[in-house]
C-alpha cells in the first residue's frame, strides 16, 4: 500500500513539473508533423483531418499564452497525433484520387480508340457523310478532353481529371451505337 500511495507521488510529482514551463518540444514535434502532413498533400486530400491538427495546435498556443501548460501540453499531443493520421490519410487519398483519374482516362481512350477505328473502317466509309458527322464530331471532341486530361494528371489535378472527361465516355458510347446503327444492315420489309 504505501509503494502505491509513493508511485503515485512520484507520477503527480513527475506530471506537475512537466506542466510547469510551456511544452515547447511538444509543439514544435506539432508543426513538424503539420508541416510534413501538408508536404503529403493533407490540405488537399485530408482537409478534415488537417484542419483538426492545425486548429489543435492553434489552441495549444492560446493555452500557453493563458498560462495553462496543461492544457497546452494535451492539444500539442493531439496536433501531432492529428497532423500525423492526416499525412497517411492523404498519402491514400492520393492514390485513390490518381487511380481513379487513371481509369477514367484510359476508359475514354479505349472508346476513343474503337470509334476513331470504326469510323475509318472502309463500309463506314461508303455511308453517307451526314449520317457520321455526328460521331466524328464526339469523336473529335473526346480527343481534346483526352488531351486536357492527360495534362491535368501529370500536374496531379485530379479533379481537372474529372471535369476535362465529364461526360466523354457517354457521348463516345452513344456514338459507337450510332456507328453501329448506321452499318447495321436493314432487314428487307417482310412480304405477306
Amino acid at each position: 500500500m504505501l509503494r502505491s500511495v509513493r508511485g503515485l507521488a512520484f507520477f503527480i510529482a513527475i506530471l506537475s513539473a512537466s506542466c510547469a514551463e510551456p511544452p515547447s518540444k511538444e509543439m514544435n514535434q506539432a508543426q513538424g508533423a503539420i508541416d510534413a502532413a501538408r508536404a503529403a498533400g493533407a490540405d488537399r486530400f485530408a482537409a478534415g483531418e488537417f484542419t483538426a491538427a492545425t486548429d489543435a495546435l492553434t489552441r495549444s498556443e492560446e493555452a500557453v499564452a493563458a498560462g495553462d501548460y496543461r492544457q497546452a501540453l494535451s492539444h500539442a499531443i493531439d496536433s501531432r497525433e492529428r497532423a500525423q493520421a492526416a499525412a497517411k490519410m492523404a498519402v491514400e487519398g492520393r492514390a485513390d484520387a490518381r487511380g481513379q483519374a487513371e481509369r477514367a482516362i484510359a476508359e475514354v481512350a479505349t472508346l476513343l480508340s474503337r470509334a476513331q477505328s470504326q469510323l475509318k473502317a472502309p463500309d463506314v466509309a461508303r455511308l453517307n457523310g451526314k449520317a457520321l458527322n455526328t460521331a466524328r464530331a464526339t469523336a473529335a471532341g473526346a480527343e481534346k478532353m483526352l488531351q486536357e486530361a492527360r495534362a491535368a494528371l501529370k500536374t496531379e489535378d485530379y479533379p481537372a481529371v474529372t471535369r476535362a472527361l465529364n461526360g466523354a465516355a457517354a457521348e463516345l458510347q452513344a456514338a459507337l451505337t450510332g456507328i453501329d446503327a448506321a452499318t447495321s444492315p436493314r432487314s428487307a420489309p417482310r412480304k405477306r
